[in-house]
């Protein structure tokens, strides 16, 4: 099985993929971890990600296809989970395509719905939990970042909602409930 999870930035998506993971044994996909991983990986591939990151532009859909393509290759597991990716239309019939040519199919898209202001909420209280605790705050942990980061989501992303509902793969779970009951509701979607 393959799934996207789609919610902007601090609905949870991270954690409930590490839940998948555990329950189902699939296979995160982390556009961000991917890069990371390239660029220090020395590939041909990671080179061309290196350079692009080092001049602080953004990566082309063309080199994150490309790293997703490397993933879908070389790991065997019995489902992935895109998160993180797609942002765009552009990018899901990128995604689209690619599934298809590696003879794959994409399951279900799962948005995590949830409330920006609670959100901007549980954002502040993730840094001040951090702070606390003498662990780093994510630089992009505050209200200013999240709300800059919120409108590009609405922007660009969310017109993934009808692309897939039209696909006949959209769900959608309350992303506002205990972490252990959105767990749930995605194991309901995904099993029925």
């Amino acid at each position: 099985m393959n799934i996207i999870l789609l919610g902007p930035p601090g609905a949870g998506k991270g954690t409930q993929a590490q839940y998948l993971v555990e329950d189902r044994g699939m296979v995160q996909l982390s556009t961000g971890d991917m890069l990371r991983e390239a660029k220090s990986s020395g590939t041909e591939m990671g080179k061309r990600v290196a350079e692009v990151m080092d001049r602080g532009e953004l990566v082309t859909d063309e080199i994150v296809i490309g790293l997703i393509r490397e993933k879908l290759e070389n790991t065997d597991a019995p489902g992935f989970i895109f998160d993180g990716f797609p942002r765009t239309l552009k990018q899901a019939d990128a995604l689209g395509e690619l599934l298809e040519e590696m003879g794959k199919s994409l399951d279900a898209v799962i948005e995590l719905r949830v409330d920006e202001d609670a959100l901007v909420g549980r954002i502040l209280k993730r840094a001040a939990d951090a702070k606390a605790a003498g662990q780093p705050v994510r630089a992009d942990d505050n209200e200013e970042s999240l709300r800059t980061r919120l409108m590009a989501y609405f922007k660009m992303t969310s017109p993934l909602v009808g692309y897939y509902y039209a696909k006949g793969t959209y769900a959608r779970v309350e992303g506002m409930r205990s972490m252990e009951d959105v767990r749930k509701q995605i194991a309901e979607k995904l099993d029925a």
